[in-house]
């Protein structure tokens, strides 16, 4: 249960004075439908109304605040023009400018010959000053109220500023005093104000260095917010670690079979991180691990490997992919090892139907498919294992913690294996993955080649496409990724048809064209002919970004490289060097570049280290954006800025830890006051988990 303390900030916002339905609606698309979300709806600038010049000292272009008398009202001569009200003092006049006014309401603000304060940005129109709609407009007995900062927030549709900042205030009301729940010496160290204290600093800035995420009020809110994350993830760590789990005993039974049936020879990473998969599966407690690999390391081997261990000790193994591309790319990788050595491997999506579905279900049923590869379809009601004891999740970021457990859910205790092609870097691995431990591979199998990256501006677009006739008379395939317009697939589907149709009139017959718009089939059938050689350019969206392996593919071209972020460029540029011969990647951008985008398209031409292409991307786009836009895999933060805040989120995950070593039920009086600060950052299921209740 949520502390009775709390239980005002999670009341709706239209339980606060002024806000009805349709406010309430706008401020909810915004912020949040409670109350707590505006508090965590943190002011973007400030307007300081400080300035209080006579009308001569004013300044065009600042805002003032001024006292003057009203003079004249001067209604419009026809309806479109402005109507302009004449206000003066002792050194001067001043026009106030209204559009689409009423009258009456303006008589009744300004009346003639009373002194009022304005307050509002200083014009200058025909050498004449000017405040065009005034912020305020009010009696002197209030000039002291008005002389202040104001906080400037973030708006919507529907939205305007007053009723937002009224909400604000009346939520900032009912904030009470909190159980203080952090470290009284961590506190007095970094000079931080209590909880309340520092909320209500936030909202109410003085200068602009106390909007910087540095400020002492907002540190400590993000230091708050980080620490009931790591706080979280640490619970549900220990949870899942307390649960007993299974010590799979390897034989080398089938591993050494499969080893002895690889063309090539592991790298030195592929050994290391197979050696911890391998003594985390013979532990009595359940694996949780993420294997991070760049581009083309070589992780569906280790993953295969990985499962063939689960199936020696005599149980069944699952790999699941976030697309039907990615699930049948790994079954085609790994189907030829797995029945070359004898066992059972079969492949689950979505597409799949009839009496070959039901033929797969009933043989996980009774455990004779060892391994099944697939989709989202892997956790559904009905696909039941006969034993399950090792699930391995590939593209992580594209499913959330929930989705992940179901899979595993599906084994009694199974061991759990995550994956991930895009290399993330250690803030954010602490920050989104800290439930899980690491293993990662830091290079390339034997005889990868690297890729010559080059920049060119659209304009040479026929130049490229001359270059192509060269390539493909000497057999080279080509790939032509088309551009993000915005984040409508539709946008991408017309730039790529167009794209394909403009190709395939110059090269007829040798052009394939894959979106995420077509069937499943449509998509296998595109793809089969460009690794036939059927087809020698692919145009394609972002649907090839990972797992598809064609190693005679030797040209990746990118058009529009300025829209896609780096870390999607490097994965879109492992596309091709995966065979022996030289391969690289023109980036077709439309210039002027902006400072980004010139950086991104820099640093890929200098490096094709995937982890420091990932810390680069990170300082580049801020962590938010880094893995996709709201993808479910990342925690998405109100105050703090895991960039920003990167010190404070190693301190909140070894704080995090050390509270739960000494006090692993939260019952201390910190405890306590650490469990109201959890439901705070609403992470209620967690509390659930604790073993005192």
């Amino acid at each position: 249960m949520r502390p009775e303390i709390l239980f005002p900030l999670f009341a709706t916002v239209d339980s606060l004075a002024g806000i009805g339905p349709r406010l309430a609606q706008a401020i909810g698309k915004m912020a949040g439908l409670h109350v707590v979300d505006l508090m965590w709806h943190l002011p973007t600038g400030l307007i300081d109304r400080r300035f209080s010049p006579k009308i001569n000292e004013a300044i065009p272009g600042s805002i003032a605040t001024i006292a003057v008398q009203v003079e004249a009202h001067m209604p419009p001569p026809i309806p479109r023009l402005p109507y302009k009200v004449l206000c003066s003092d002792d050194t001067g006049e001043i026009h106030l400018v209204f559009f689409h006014a009423r009258p009456e309401y303006l008589e009744r603000m300004l009346p003639i010959g009373q002194e009022r304060i304005l307050s509002g940005k200083i014009e200058e129109f025909q050498g004449k000053l000017q405040i065009t709609h005034p912020d305020h407009m009010v009696k002197q007995s209030e000039l002291e109220a008005l002389q202040t900062v104001e906080p400037i927030y973030r708006l919507t549709a529907g939205l305007t500023s007053k009723p937002l900042l009224r909400a604000i205030k009346g939520a900032l009301e009912r904030a009470p005093d909190l159980p203080e729940w952090q470290d009284a010496a961590w506190l007095s160290k970094n000079h931080w104000p209590c909880w309340h204290d520092a909320l209500q600093s936030v909202h109410a800035p003085q200068s602009e260095a106390e909007l910087a995420p540095e400020a002492a009020a907002r540190q400590r809110l993000a230091y708050d917010e980080l620490l009931a994350d790591q706080l979280a993830l640490s619970i549900v760590r220990a949870s899942q670690r307390s649960q007993p789990g299974r010590s799979f005993a390897p034989t080398g039974q089938w591993t050494g079979k499969a080893l002895a049936g690889l063309p090539f020879a592991l790298t030195p990473s592929q050994e290391t991180a197979l050696a911890e998969i391998g003594e985390d599966m013979a532990a009595p407690i359940r694996m949780l691990r993420i294997l991070q690999g760049d581009v083309g390391s070589g992780k569906t081997i280790v993953a295969f490997l990985a499962m063939l261990q689960a199936i020696e000790a005599r149980s069944q193994a699952a790999l699941m992919a976030p697309t039907e591309v990615l699930a049948r790319q790994h079954f085609a990788t790994i189907d030829p090892l797995a029945r070359a050595i004898g066992l059972n491997i079969a492949i689950l999506t979505g597409r799949d139907k009839g009496k070959a579905r039901k033929a797969v279900l009933e043989g996980l049923k009774l455990g004779d498919i060892n391994m099944v590869v697939g989709t989202h379809a892997l956790f559904q009601e009905e696909v039941a294992f006969a034993d399950l004891g090792l699930a391995v999740v590939d593209e992580q970021h594209r499913f959330g913690v929930h989705q992940r457990l179901m899979l595993a859910s599906k084994g009694a205790a199974a061991d759990m294996l995550v994956m991930t092609a895009t290399p993330i870097p250690r803030t954010l691995m602490l920050c989104a993955y800290s439930d899980l431990d690491s293993s990662r591979l830091t290079d390339k199998p034997a005889g990868r080649q690297p890729i010559d990256t080059r920049a060119l501006p659209l304009s040479r677009i026929e130049d490229v496409v001359t270059r192509l006739e060269g390539a493909l008379a000497t057999g080279a395939r080509v790939f032509w990724v088309c551009p993000l317009v915005d984040e409508s697939e539709m946008s991408d589907l017309a730039a790529a048809t167009d794209r394909h149709a403009a190709l395939d009139a110059r090269f007829p017959g040798q052009t394939g064209l894959i979106h995420g718009q077509m069937s499943g089939t449509a998509k296998d059938k595109a793809m089969a002919a460009f690794s036939a050689g059927d087809t020698r350019i692919l145009v394609a969206t972002t649907v090839i970004e990972v797992g598809v392996d064609v190693a005679e593919a030797t040209i990746m071209v990118i058009e529009h490289a300025e829209r896609f972020g780096l870390a999607q460029l490097h994965q879109l540029r492992g596309r091709v060097g995966r065979g022996e011969r030289p391969s690289s990647c023109l980036l077709l951008y439309a210039p002027p570049l902006t400072e980004t985008a010139s950086a991104r398209i820099k640093i890929l031409r200098e490096t094709n280290d995937g982890f420091r292409i990932a810390e680069e991307d990170m300082k580049l786009r801020g962590a938010g954006e880094l893995l996709g836009t709201r993808q479910s895999g990342l925690p998405a933060f109100r105050i703090a800025d895991i960039v920003l805040h990167r010190e404070l989120m190693l301190v909140a995950r070894d704080d995090a830890r050390l509270i739960l070593d000494r006090d692993p039920s939260l019952a201390t009086t910190r405890g306590q006051a650490l469990r109201v600060l959890l439901y705070l950052f609403e992470k209620d299921a967690v509390v659930q988990t604790l073993r005192s209740g």
